[in-house]
């Protein structure tokens, strides 16, 4: 079992850091160092050590595979060298064991400690640290030829997507898999620039998004209203006055196919399946040279193969040697089976009409402030698919041009042709299930496959808030961003003379045990999953987002699950990428920043946080609180600066070994409503602490069960 410290600092220095501190990897063969791209290697947290707060040196981490995309070929030859000389030499090494080990044991920790010099001449001895009640050494092999791959390259090697995280073997550390996709060269390749980031509509606050949306509506209502036929049919986005009560069905005997991708985001966190996005990783990587890609029809009988290995083990699919044309074909199967189009049954009419009657050079501002209108989840997926689409049609040996891909994909996007029961909530039923279509048919069906044409050669702009909207809305716009403190504003929000950040995170810390103490009286309940606690209620700051609450006893005493929240996010956070601490303000308080991934090509999630934990509280409570703040050592490391309002853990014993995780959270993700948070964001709290809870738990093993 290899670990590895890294020692973050600035970027463009990390080359040079590496070589002066000693970096060092974990040796791989060139064959594993081929297979995956997805998979990476852990890093292993110093032990905490109180420092200056000037000092340069800053613990960190990264999975590895990350580390090389950011820092290129020279670090790569940093690696070669280390791989070569690792530790410098292996008599020179000292393995302590803790002074409380039993001997027939395995030990709870092991320090490795150098015995050979370092660059600076530095007289303590360098110290790797394996906490194999924590901290986990992901096995993890990268591809390099990926990280040497420029923006516009399509060709990469494929993996599964599957990284076991070997753990210790002791209390929760069996291997667990990670089976978060990790699509690098994707999200590379579809970034976009610093001069245009500011204008994504992933880079918006909940408060900006909701008052984009707003002038979308008026500027779309104008639009259609001056070149939309007269009697106005089919132009019914708008959400009727009068509907139907329908019983919303229950998908719990569904996976992958048939299920809304709102429930998806709710189970996941992602809007798109996993082995959905294996999927379309397969086509890209293996299949873009294959003529007649999405044109040319599979086998039925292996396609059903496909869809029940998606259905029966959504998180174990492997398409390797499957024919390009089955997994096409299961694609369009699953955008053809979601309960309402991709396009959504309110806007699906809308887009029709602005293909049919808006002209051509207003169309693209037409159909910006149309996706500007959609659920967040649907319009997620749409930028997926299209920039996938995009890259299909950039390769000329398939012959598919985005006429053709259109023509493809356009009925399973837009549900044309598809015959609707009288209870379905669109409007226009198709009322022809043989004999020959209408001209209003024919009409749809072309202005569906030119707008899908459209969007596949547009999918760069289409994501972007026009540059007129954004200055005519520029103060209220401005007003809307979410900005995060300094540590010097901190205290001037304390109503004291002379307060500061110390005051502001001790009156966090107060508050949380005062709102325990009542119970969290006034909050509202949630029906949640996985046997956790979920409540909201409002604040009345002019925010429109929620404080969500989620709740869930675990087999863990109150300090041990602590340090699992605070050290040892890698164990049970999938999307957790990237980490350093940027400053030890002392014992308990820090600056920290971390990185959650995304659903490629989306960008991740960038955090930098004032945090503080307590474990000397009555009764052997321990509290955790952060919230987001503003600090010149801390460029941005992810795709957007997201802003942690609000983020409290309250752990409470409750007998037995055990105690209560109480997690209270806010927090603006960037690029979404405030309607997808009313719907998903409390899902995902509830995921979370269920996550901590699980980490506790072994994974099933072979063998009989012995009781300790």
């Amino acid at each position: 079992m290899h670990c590895v410290q890294i020692v973050n600092g600035d970027h463009q220095n990390l080359t040079q850091d590496a070589a002066k501190r000693g970096l060092s990897f974990s040796p791989k063969s060139s064959s594993d160092s081929s297979q995956s791209e997805n998979s990476s290697s852990g890093v292993s947290t110093p032990c905490f050590k109180e420092r200056k707060c000037h000092e340069t040196n800053k613990r960190g981490g990264m999975y590895l595979e990350d580390l090389n995309i950011l820092a290129g070929t020279a670090l790569r030859q940093v690696v070669d060298e280390n791989r070569k000389n690792e530790f410098h030499s292996q008599e020179n090494l000292v393995v302590h064991i803790p002074k409380d080990h039993k001997p027939g044991t395995f030990p709870k920790a092991l320090s490795i400690e150098s015995l050979s010099p370092t660059d600076n001449s530095n007289s303590s001895p360098t110290q790797i640290t394996l906490d194999f009640e924590g901290n986990s050494v992901s096995d993890g092999r990268t591809t390099p030829s990926d990280m040497d791959r420029d923006g516009t390259s399509l060709s990469e090697s494929e993996a599964t997507g599957i990284r076991d995280r070997r753990d210790s073997g002791v209390g929760a550390s069996l291997t667990r898999p990670n089976r978060r996709l990790r699509w690098h060269s994707f999200q590379i390749s579809h970034g976009v620039s610093h001069s245009t980031a500011s204008l994504q509509l992933s880079n918006q606050s909940a408060s900006q998004l909701n008052l984009l949306q707003k002038f979308s509506l008026l500027r779309l209502t104008a639009i259609m209203e001056k070149y939309c036929m007269s009697n106005k049919q089919g132009w019914t986005w708008a959400v009727p006055k009068f509907m139907k009560r329908m019983k919303v069905p229950d998908y719990k005997d569904k996976n992958v196919f048939g299920v809304p991708l709102i429930v998806h985001v709710q189970r996941t966190g992602q809007p798109l399946p996993q082995s959905m996005q294996q999927a379309l990783r397969y086509l890209r990587s293996n299949c873009l040279d294959q003529v007649g890609l999405f044109r040319k029809s599979g086998v039925r009988s292996r396609i059903q193969a496909l869809r029940q290995m998606n259905e029966s083990s959504p998180d174990n699919v492997s398409y390797e040697d499957q024919s390009a044309y089955d997994v096409a074909d299961m694609v369009k199967q699953f955008f053809r089976d979601l309960p309402e189009p991709l396009l959504t049954s309110k806007l699906g009419e809308t887009f029709l009409h602005i293909y049919q009657y808006v002209p051509k050079e207003q169309r693209l501002q037409a159909v910006q402030a149309a996706i500007m209108l959609m659920s967040d989840e649907n319009r997620e997926v749409l930028q997926t698919l299209l920039c996938f689409l995009s890259d299909v049609v950039s390769v000329e040996e398939n012959q598919m041009t985005p006429m053709n891909v259109a023509v493809c994909l356009a009925p399973s996007l837009f549900h044309l042709n598809i015959l609707k029961k009288e209870s379905s909530p669109r409007v226009i039923q198709k009322k022809y299930a043989t004999g020959k279509p209408d001209q209003k048919d024919l009409n749809e069906n072309l202005a569906a496959t030119q707008g899908l044409e459209h969007m596949i050669i547009e999918c760069n702009k289409l994501f972007e808030i026009p540059h007129e909207m954004a200055t005519q809305s520029r103060n209220s716009y401005v007003e809307a961003e979410v900005n995060c403190p300094t540590l010097e504003e901190l205290g001037k929000q304390m109503d004291e003379e002379g307060g500061n950040y110390q005051m502001y995170l001790e009156s966090l810390v107060q508050n949380l045990q005062k709102e325990a103490k009542e119970k969290f009286k006034g909050w509202i309940n949630c029906s949640s999953i996985e046997n956790t606690d979920l409540t909201y209620k409002k604040v009345g700051d002019g925010n429109p987002l929620r404080l969500w609450k989620a709740a869930v006893e675990v087999e863990a005493p109150p300090s041990v699950v602590l340090n699992r929240v605070l050290r040892e996010r890698h164990l049970w956070d999938e999307d957790f990428v990237q980490w350093k601490t940027i400053e030890i303000l002392d014992k308990q308080t820090e600056i920290y920043q971390y990185v959650l991934n995304s659903m490629a090509p989306h960008p991740s999630r960038d955090f930098v946080v004032l945090r503080t934990w307590r474990t000397d509280l009555p009764k052997g409570v321990c509290t955790l609180v952060a919230i987001s703040v503003e600090h010149e050592e801390a460029p941005l490391m992810g795709g957007v600066r997201a802003v942690v309002m609000d983020s409290q853990y309250l752990i409470e014993p409750c007998g037995s070994g055990k105690s209560r995780l109480t997690h209270v959270c806010r927090i603006d993700l960037k690029g979404h409503s405030p309607e997808w948070y009313n719907k998903v964001f409390g899902h995902l709290c509830a995921a979370g602490v269920a996550r901590i809870r699980d980490s506790f738990q072994p994974l099933t093993a072979e063998g009989p069960e012995t009781k300790i």
